[in-house]
């Protein structure tokens, strides 16, 4: 007897285990292909993420249009974390576990990613993951269609050095109270220390999430610019962005004195606030609505059309496309050919046929996902903030920049490989 219950431990341990091995095969078992959407859509990072539940959505009705996946309907499965980030892991795992999805698009911070990397990798789901970060990662299960640091940071920051970009010799790195703020930080510190600049010029300062009283620092940042030119660089996340550009207005702290520069503040963070005391100022990101090409006026079109037609908020009067948006749309596009390269929604065949995937970008270029560091390689803008929200791209790349995901101004870095590791 306990020979037969040890054997059928066994087997169902391995039956568990070759489930687990295969991804999530199931999720297109029936007449549809389950699609995870984990976005917060209440607490202080809706003000973001709710447009990127929108945009998958809209993806999802477009591909159904077309006649699917595998001659399947995507079905989407939403849930709301609600800005809670440990919540974000269990939402991943109730998407993964219960509702068997083969694909998860979501996640707008680094810790909620951080929160939900050890759920992918354990239950080797498949997340993508549309926002710029602070790198320093690299997972066989997430695929990574935003920034990393030297798609975004460190060309800001060249910018703003530069002579069109007014010449900054000191800097303030202000910042949500979190991951990715402090990694972005702890390399253009050292990336400012590798162009000269002193410790004394540079000011690092931190806010908690939610934060709304920003007159101390705005004030703070004004004596701090007395002492020489001055550029804040802005990695602020979430609501606080109201707070803090009204705040800016207010101080009378206009871009030809001192230039912030924002990584996380785009057409829809903009929405809410008066935009004309904030001409000048800057943000860089790898797509902006004001880019002129044939592919991203079509992208506009379709997503005024859907916007208008499913009454959505704020959109469907004034229609507003950003970044993560495009890297979203991208993201599951690619999703959706490798699927079909593969002829399955196994996880790890749908990763393998990732590599090297392309599609024609709304930014203008053809992204093409890496072959080995499941990065976009992306072009780089930097907009100058106009009277009515939009950006006026002042400086770009002249093509697609490939990722590193490693910095090489973090000690070590050169060692490590550029590819998520094999498991074992």
């Amino acid at each position: 007897m306990d020979r037969r219950d040890t054997l059928k431990s066994l087997s169902a341990a391995a039956a568990m285990a070759m489930a687990g091995a295969s991804g999530r095969a199931f999720a297109q078992a029936g007449g549809t292909i389950k699609v995870g959407i984990l976005h917060s859509l209440s607490g202080t990072m809706a003000i973001s993420e709710t447009v990127l539940k929108d945009m998958v959505l809209m993806s999802i009705d477009e591909i159904n249009a077309k006649g699917g996946v595998l001659g399947k309907k995507l079905e989407p499965v939403i849930v709301d974390p609600a800005s809670n980030w440990p919540l974000f892991a269990e939402k991943t795992k109730q998407l993964l576990t219960q509702d068997k999805v083969a694909v998860i698009f979501g996640c707008w911070t680094s810790v909620s990613r951080k929160s939900v990397l050890p759920v992918v990798e354990e239950l080797n789901g498949l997340l993508f993951y549309p926002v710029q970060y602070e790198g320093e990662e690299l997972s066989k299960n997430v695929f990574y269609t935003g920034a990393a640091p030297n798609q975004q940071a460190i060309p800001a920051v060249d910018y703003l050095m530069s002579k069109d970009g007014g010449s900054a010799k000191r800097w303030v790195l202000l910042g949500t109270d979190y991951v990715y703020p402090r990694t972005t930080n702890k390399i253009l510190r050292a990336y400012l220390k590798s162009k000269g600049v002193a410790d004394k010029d540079i000011d690092e300062k931190y806010t908690p999430f939610g934060h709304s009283d920003y007159q101390t620092i705005v004030a703070d940042v004004k004596k701090f610019a007395a002492g020489g030119k001055t550029a804040v660089v802005s990695t602020i996340n979430g609501d606080s962005n109201v707070p803090f550009y009204k705040e800016l207005g207010n101080a009378g702290l206009k871009a030809k004195d001192v230039p912030v520069v924002a990584f996380s503040v785009g057409e829809e963070e903009l929405r809410g606030v008066d935009t004309k005391p904030l001409v000048g100022h800057l943000a860089a990101w790898n797509y902006f609505q004001s880019i002129k090409n044939p592919t991203n006026e079509e992208f506009i079109k379709k997503w005024s059309a859907y916007a208008k037609a499913k009454n959505i908020a704020g959109h469907k009067d004034k229609p507003l496309t950003n970044d993560p948006m495009e890297a979203t749309y991208i993201g599951i596009n690619m999703w959706k050919q490798a699927v079909e390269k593969a002829k399955s929604t196994d996880t790890d065949k749908v990763i393998a046929a990732m590599a090297g995937q392309t599609f024609k970008a709304p930014s203008g270029i053809t992204s093409k996902m890496d072959e080995k560091n499941h990065h976009l390689h992306k072009s780089v803008f930097i907009g100058e903030i106009k009277a009515d929200g939009q950006f006026n791209v002042v400086w770009k790349t002249p093509g697609p920049v490939k990722a590193k995901p490693w910095s090489p101004y973090i000690e070590g870095n050169d060692k490590k490989p550029d590819e998520p590791a094999k498991k074992a």
